[in-house]
């Protein structure tokens, strides 16, 4: 599965932020950003390429732009148009230079590499599934008014969810969307809390709400599944408990639905779109969008990419949605003056190439306003695959590491979470983290309904308990190697923000 948070999430500081909406100048105002469609003709001279085109918001420029999309062989698949955002597929080669010398264009480039097909998530490793006589025998030893296989959950003790849970487990007027691979709604601990009204597959680009539609394409298509039931998994007696089992969860789909799982930029615009307007209080971004993992700000196409999905989370933002995304899995300084990526594009032939990680952006992890979030284990050690830095992480979540072990039934130190087909199983990844804070954020937004993304940011950032730099060098796979360097103090730092995020304390 391609980049499901085994991808590396921008996360940006705030000197950083600003420079990012300076350089680009959008953030253009909106009230609405339903998608309109145009016809259009398309040049058959080259490969058939997904693009965004970006513009200003005024209905003038729009219509002006549409018909120069036609003019220049592309066709219009979706025009987000209170946020300048077209969605377009073109076969002329020369398609993005030629938009980008049109009148009102503010920015225009190709989302991908490799052709359209007819028809990326931050976990690290496969999952390990929990077998039907492995899940029983757990069962039968499971503690009065404890879900059968909470007790395999160290996670939710660990921020005092279990706890939290008797005293407010959340509001039903809250939703978390997962943005993802799909979730499969049918699964018992899903099924009490799942939103269908809020959910849709924006894979094409433009939002398709046909019922079932949400759901993963096939088994292999889990992570989205793992991801809600950490969130909101029922407390009804079966199977096992999410942080927040009294919020509802929503599916937007953006993976693509072969065995790449790819998340592309117009995918991504959809679904911040699409979340905004369905009054969706939280997105969970366990990804980073496709093919770059680093969208660098002197090329047209990457900077085409970070403006189209920046105009999109930004208009959630002020719709009242807070973005919370995965850190990534690579054991990355994302403050460090250089880093190597050897794998963009991952559409097509990767090249090695070293970024800037202040001007090459992990989308959307790095974009302005959304909660970037490092792992830690058992321990409440940061995970030995997540990255970090300082001015860049805001909290951390439990996100699983196999070297730090638990004194569980498994002993398994993973996060076990639901399972497509009514199944469950464990996972270790920054994929995890997000879902914990994107929880965590829920319980403060049914205590708090007024709270604005920005004050519910602050009250995530309050609430987290900072067990500070390691006092010694940071070793985090055993090996007698120093994996990282921690900056920072014992309230903010590099590996853990502002802190691990408490569940309890949310609810107190």
């Amino acid at each position: 599965m391609a980049h499901l948070r085994s991808r590396r999430r921008l996360a940006l500081a705030v000197p950083v932020a600003l420079s990012l909406t300076a350089s680009l100048g959008f953030l253009p105002g909106v009230a609405s950003a339903a998608p309109t469609a145009a016809p259009a003709v398309r040049a058959a001279d080259g490969p058939n390429l997904a693009y965004v085109v970006n513009t200003r918001t005024d209905r003038r420029t729009i219509e002006s732009v549409q018909r120069e999309i036609t003019r220049n062989g592309g066709t219009v698949v979706a025009s987000y148009d209170r946020i300048g955002v077209i969605v377009v597929h073109s076969a002329n080669p020369d398609f993005g230079a030629r938009m980008r010398a049109v009148r009102g264009v503010e920015s225009a480039g190709a989302t991908r590499t490799a052709p359209l097909s007819a028809a990326g998530t931050t976990d690290e490793g496969a999952v390990q599934v929990l077998s039907k006589a492995e899940a029983s025998k757990l069962a039968r030893s499971a503690s009065a008014g404890k879900e059968p296989l909470e007790a395999d959950q160290w996670d939710l003790r660990a921020i005092g969810a279990d706890k939290a849970a008797r005293i407010d487990p959340g509001s039903r007027s809250v939703t978390v969307g997962v943005i993802d691979t799909g979730v499969d709604d049918t699964h018992p601990d899903i099924a009490p809390n799942f939103s269908a009204s809020q959910s849709a597959n924006c894979v094409s680009g433009k939002a398709d709400t046909t019922y079932g539609a949400w759901r993963p394409v096939d088994a292999d298509h889990y992570h989205g599944t793992h991801v809600a039931g950490e969130i909101a998994a029922a407390r009804n007696g079966i199977g096992v408990a999410g942080v927040a089992p009294g919020v509802k969860v929503a599916s937007i789909t953006v993976a693509q639905p072969d065995a790449t799982s790819l998340f592309y930029p117009e995918s991504v615009v959809c679904a911040f779109v699409f979340a905004a307007d369905h009054g969706i209080e939280i997105t969970n971004n366990s990804y980073y969008v496709d093919p770059w993992l680093y969208n660098c700000m002197d090329d047209p196409d990457q900077r085409a990419i970070v403006d189209a999905v920046n105009r999109a989370q930004s208009y959630a933002q002020r719709k009242g949605t807070l973005n919370v995304a995965s850190a990534g899995n690579s054991n990355d300084d994302l403050d460090a003056d250089a880093l190597t990526d050897a794998s963009s594009p991952d559409d097509s032939t990767a090249g090695t190439r070293t970024v800037d990680p202040h001007a090459c952006f992990d989308v959307p992890t790095q974009l302005p306003g959304v909660v970037t979030v490092s792992a830690v284990g058992v321990k409440g050690a940061k995970s030995y695959y997540s990255s970090y830095g300082q001015g860049v992480i805001d909290v951390a979540g439990p996100g699983g590491d196999k070297y730090q072990i638990p004194d569980t039934p498994s002993k398994n130190g993973r996060i076990l979470s639901t399972l497509p087909n009514d199944q469950y199983g464990f996972l270790q990844g920054t994929s995890m983290a997000s879902p914990h804070v994107a929880a965590v954020a829920a319980l403060l937004k049914s205590a708090h309904p007024h709270a604005t993304p920005a004050q519910l940011q602050a009250l995530l950032k309050a609430q987290a308990d900072n067990p500070g730099c390691p006092s010694g060098p940071y070793d985090g796979d055993g090996d007698g190697v120093v994996d990282a360097t921690c900056a920072g103090g014992r309230h903010v730092n590099g590996f853990y923000g502002f802190g691990v995020v408490d569940a309890l304390r949310a609810v107190k």
